[in-house]
């Protein structure tokens, strides 16, 4: 049962089995989904965050448990990792610009945070390369894509901070 329930969650619930582009259709689907959770439904900021946290931190056991009698440690169908990375520059969007936003410049915001977290998940940059190489684990397999989320988030930040002086 346990099994089961890892696979289904490591795969985003099958998301990870698609031929094609299962890494950017977790991101989208991840994306969609804290739009609706933030914008459309309003759950609050703690809510998303539990939930999150729960996510993160149930992903080590469950990609952990998957990879273990594998040979390949980072295998395409575990997408879980993608929508942990893909989270963490949506939720500090939503954060830092609180309830009273523009839902057109929202929106936009989501389209770039999600283009960019796809170019750096797949151009790895370093340290980004060095992780996906050196750890062959659940910590290898998470942590890369955390750290392009956290290149989206620096890079939007620059962003912000040249649009606001310059423009």
């Amino acid at each position: 049962m346990i099994k089961k329930f890892n696979y289904l969650f490591v795969t985003f619930f099958g998301i990870g089995t698609f031929r094609f582009a299962p890494g950017t259709i977790s991101s989208l689907v991840t994306t969609i989904f804290l739009f609706s959770f933030f914008n459309i439904i309003h759950f609050s900021y703690y809510t998303i965050l539990t939930f999150l946290m729960f996510i993160f931190l149930y992903s080590f056991y469950a990609v952990a448990d998957y990879i273990k009698n594998n040979d390949n440690k980072d295998p395409k169908e575990v997408v879980i990792d993608e929508a942990i990375g893909q989270a963490i520059p949506i939720y500090l969007y939503e954060i830092s610009h609180g309830a009273n936003k523009n839902l057109e410049e929202t929106f936009l915001y989501y389209i770039y945070i999600f283009v960019l977290f796809r170019f750096f998940d797949i151009k790895k940059p370093f340290p980004i390369n060095i992780l996906d190489k050196r750890f062959k684990n659940s910590f290898g397999v998470i942590f890369d894509d955390v750290l392009a989320g956290i290149y989206v988030v620096l890079t939007l930040v620059i962003f912000m901070i040249i649009k606001t002086k310059f423009f």
